[in-house]
């Protein structure tokens, strides 16, 4: 089933204990779009460029399935530039260079051929713009999932709680989800949260896994011990998409369906951080996908008698 994915499409320099990178693709919907495309083959992207935006890395995200029909190309105008170094423990980093350019006035232009999309991702952006995309929908989605970060709860909160009404998944960090609901307790967070409007919550953990709660029920879904991290820029991003993107695919937004979403977007953020950027979930098999996939079952399967 069609999936519309609203966010970033930018340039990225990257710096970690690894290594270190010049500008490359990168952005929110960037990642979101390749992930779901491994699900999906109808992911259509609105997002906004400059005219210093190759034209190469969108006959790569078109060669994916992606329809960049609703990609915005501002000739004159530079793309989003971001900048940043991590710390030798690869959870934190410093933001060394933010340039917001044409995302600085994004007008998420919704196509006709999108408004029928069965599910909307929206990326992390202004509150407000990812209100107007749901407001320019003729047809509401079966299904809205929302990203955001800290930065729109310190500088734009109002509008953030009007956005969060009209979503039906929110997806954040657990510092996000507690600065959200000033509760350090993550059930105690997700409660207030989810009485904000969404009926989903996912939180996220990083190399701790991640937490998937509705009303009644909670899941619990392990990230995947890796030897090595090169790069977890995108991460959250790729999860997100590999989460949308088998929803699509099954058309089944059960809380039990959604734990099997959690499983795949995990399996899609493992493989994101063994490579910088976009590299590593460029060019993945459907054996590759399978043989992760197993490895999470693995990880937490057990038998036991009671």
């Amino acid at each position: 089933m069609s999936l519309l994915v609203v966010g970033s499409v930018a340039f990225d320099a990257i710096e970690t204990p690894f290594g270190k990178t010049d500008k490359i693709i990168g952005g929110a919907a960037t990642y979101i779009s390749l992930s779901s495309s491994y699900f999906n083959k109808k992911v259509n992207l609105v997002a906004v460029v400059g005219g210093d935006f190759p034209k190469t890395d969108i006959e790569m995200l078109q060669k994916h399935g992606v329809n960049t029909e609703g990609l915005q190309i501002k000739e004159n105008e530079k793309s989003f530039f971001w900048s940043g170094k991590y710390h030798n423990d690869m959870n934190s980093r410093d933001t060394l260079i933010t340039e917001l350019n044409v995302l600085g006035s994004f007008d998420p232009i919704i196509p006709e051929s999108y408004q029928n999309c069965d599910y909307l991702m929206l990326g992390n952006l202004a509150p407000s713009v990812q209100r107007t995309v749901i407001e320019r929908m003729k047809k509401r989605p079966k299904l809205i999932v929302m990203d955001t970060m800290n930065f729109w709860m310190d500088i734009a909160w109002d509008d953030l709680m009007k956005t969060i009404s009209m979503v039906d998944v929110l997806s954040i960090n657990d510092e996000e989800a507690r600065l959200l609901s000033k509760e350090y307790s993550l059930v105690k967070a997700a409660k207030k949260i989810m009485a904000m409007g969404p009926k989903i919550l996912i939180i996220k953990k990083g190399e701790h896994g991640a937490l998937l709660f509705n009303q009644k029920q909670v899941f619990f879904a392990p990230a995947l011990p890796l030897e090595e991290v090169f790069d977890p820029t995108g991460a959250g991003d790729t999860f997100a998409g590999g989460f949308i993107g088998y929803i699509a695919k099954t058309g089944d937004i059960s809380f039990q369906n959604m734990k099997r979403a959690i499983i795949y977007g995990s399996a899609m953020a493992s493989f994101c951080v063994e490579k910088f950027g976009t590299e590593r979930i460029m060019n993945l098999s459907e054996k590759e996908l399978d043989e992760r996939v197993q490895d999470f079952v693995d990880l937490v399967q057990f038998e036991v008698n009671i």
